[in-house]
C-alpha cells in the first residue's frame, strides 16, 4: 500500500471537524510516531513552495485560510499534488520541522492565485504572520525561476529571471557580487554568483531534493484543506 493510500484509509475514519480534542491528540500522537520510524526522503514540491520558521508556522494556517488540519507525517503528506477533494476543497501540506524550517507545498493556486501580485502579497504576508517567509518558484519548460525573502511584512531580496535575471534588495552573505556593478532595475546590483530557485533555497532554509538521513526532521506535518466544513472522507489519491 503506498503512502498516498495509507493515508486515505487514515482519512477515511473520521472528520477532523467531527473530532473531539481527545481524539485528534491520538492522531497527532500517531504521526510523531510514524514520522519516527520513518527514513527522510527528498520531496517534489513540483515547482512552487513557501517555508518559514519552524517554531512560527501557525501563522501559515491564518495567512492561507486553510482548514480542518489532519497530522500526518512527511512521507504520507509528500504526494499532496495527487489528492483531490470533489467537494472543491485542495489539500496543502505543512511539512514537519526540517532543519529548523517547515515547507509549504501542493495545490497553492487554490488558495494564494496565480498571479504576480498574489504571490508577492502572499510571501509578504506569512513574514508579517512568522517574522520571515522564504518563495520558490521553478519552471524548466518556461525558463522562469524565482526566490524571495521576506522578512516582517517586506521583502528585502528577490530574484526573478526568466530571459533576463532582475534583482531586487541588498545581496545576502551567501551570494557572491559581481565585479562589474550592474544595476538592473535600479534597486539592486547584479550578482554574479547569485543561483536559482533550485539552489539558494539550500543557501536560504531547506533544499526539497536534498532532504535526507543528515536532515533534522521533528514532530509531524499537516494536510488542510482550502475550504472549511467539507471534512477528509472524500480526500485521496487520483489512480
Amino acid at each position: 500500500m503506498t503512502h498516498g493510500n495509507r493515508l486515505r484509509a487514515l482519512l477515511d475514519t473520521g472528520l477532523m471537524d467531527r473530532l473531539d480534542a481527545r481524539d485528534k491528540r491520538v492522531l497527532e500522537r500517531r504521526a510523531d510516531l510514524a514520522g519516527a520510524g520513518e527514513e527522510a526522503a527528498p520531496v517534489d514540491p513540483r515547482g512552487w513552495w513557501y517555508a518559514v520558521p519552524a517554531d512560527a508556522y501557525e501563522g501559515v494556517f491564518e495567512v492561507l485560510g486553510l482548514h480542518d488540519r489532519f497530522p500526518c507525517t512527511l512521507a504520507e503528506g509528500a504526494d499532496v499534488e495527487d489528492m483531490r477533494h470533489r467537494r472543491g476543497a485542495m489539500p496543502v501540506f505543512i511539512t514537519p520541522e526540517l532543519d529548523g524550517w517547515r515547507l509549504v507545498f501542493g495545490n497553492l493556486d487554490s488558495v494564494v492565485g496565480v498571479d504576480w501580485d498574489d504571490w508577492m502579497g502572499t510571501v509578504e504576508r506569512l513574514s508579517a504572520r512568522c517574522g520571515r517567509a522564504q518563495m520558490f518558484f521553478t519552471d524548466g519548460a518556461g525558463g522562469s525561476d524565482v526566490w524571495v525573502v521576506a522578512e516582517r511584512g517586506r521583502i528585502r531580496r528577490r530574484y526573478a529571471a526568466e530571459s533576463d535575471p532582475e534583482w531586487i534588495g541588498a545581496p545576502l552573505p551567501w551570494e557572491e557580487p559581481g565585479t562589474d556593478g550592474q544595476d538592473l532595475d535600479g534597486d539592486g546590483p547584479n550578482v554574479e554568483g547569485t543561483a536559482g530557485a533550485a539552489e539558494a533555497c539550500g543557501a536560504l532554509s531547506v533544499d526539497p531534493a536534498e532532504i535526507g538521513t543528515g536532515t533534522r526532521v521533528r514532530g509531524h506535518g499537516w494536510l488542510a484543506l482550502s475550504a472549511p466544513g467539507v471534512g477528509h472522507e472524500e480526500l485521496g489519491v487520483l489512480v
